[in-house]
């Protein structure tokens, strides 16, 4: 079983003891009502026979519902003993479930900072970044604009964060290579942004649940070609959460997660533009 199906039957068996838990101080409560009721018949020295034999059988008829009751709460007990038990044989395979996943994750985890670890050192061996492949032949390199900022993202976050953030940093005057600007139709992707990524100096990554998807080609890609940037020729990456806790930007890449990094959880795109209007200066200087 899995952690999530031992969480429910766990949840399952609270439930169920706290329902038999009302049960049974119902049960005590009526017990005890009853054999105050019984207690509290008085029979009079003068009374009648008929009136004797009236009084004794409303007194057996609260004993009886006393015993009943008390019976009924014996039962309860057992049920709710045997309920525990079970809860607590499956809180224990809970934690071990848990054990066994949390060691899987860290095992993930270390697999993950050890690729990042290796691709880095290999990286560094390189005299020339392997993913910057776009040399312009036709093109005079000297008009090529320089910008102060790349912006790698996912093209779902487009329209909720991203647009809004170009547009906060164009109008602060920082210079912004964004792939809707920058690529024409018929130019290759690639090699636009082979470009983007040699001429800028910084390079911002809006982490979202979409950056980091599995079937994400295009931004691996610029993520490499910006950890070859920073680790060759010491540009500067600089991370927005969009939507991610720091366990999952961890569980993606902890070498991001160690780097300090702005949140659209607490900030505008209008805060970020500030920040990194700040921010380029000091870091170019």
């Amino acid at each position: 079983m899995s952690v999530e199906q031992y969480q429910r039957t766990v949840n399952s068996l609270d439930k169920e003891i706290a329902e038999l838990e009302k049960k049974k101080a119902a049960a005590d409560k009526k017990a005890a009502d009853e054999s105050k009721k019984a207690e509290s018949v008085s029979i009079s020295k003068n009374a009648s026979a008929t009136t004797i034999k009236s009084k004794l059988n409303e007194i057996d008829r609260h004993n009886k519902a006393s015993n009943k009751a008390a019976t009924e709460s014996t039962e309860f007990g057992k049920k709710i003993a045997d309920k525990r038990a079970k809860r607590n044989d499956a809180y224990l395979k809970l934690q071990k479930e848990q054990q066994k996943e949390q060691k899987a994750q860290q095992k993930v985890m270390d697999n993950i900072k050890k690729e990042y670890e290796n691709r880095i050192a290999e990286l560094e061996k390189q005299s020339i970044p392997s993913a910057i492949t776009y040399n312009p032949t036709t093109d005079d390199v000297n008009s090529i604009e320089q910008y102060d900022v790349f912006i790698s993202h996912a093209w779902e976050d487009k329209e909720d964060f991203v647009d809004e953030l170009y547009n906060a940093l164009t109008a602060l005057g920082i210079k912004v290579w964004y792939d809707t600007s920058k690529i024409k139709w018929g130019d290759s992707m690639r090699k636009k942004i082979d470009e983007g990524l040699k001429k800028s100096k910084f390079g911002i990554i809006v982490l979202s649940p979409n950056y980091i998807a599995e079937n994400k080609y295009w931004t691996k890609i610029e993520l490499d070609g910006l950890f070859q940037l920073e680790s060759i020729n010491g540009k500067t990456i600089l991370p927005i959460w969009h939507h991610l806790t720091k366990k999952e930007v961890t569980e993606y890449s902890p070498i991001i997660a160690s780097k300090l990094a702005m949140t659209t959880a607490t900030m505008t795109a209008e805060d970020i533009a500030k920040e990194m209007l700040e921010l380029i200066p000091k870091v170019s200087g």
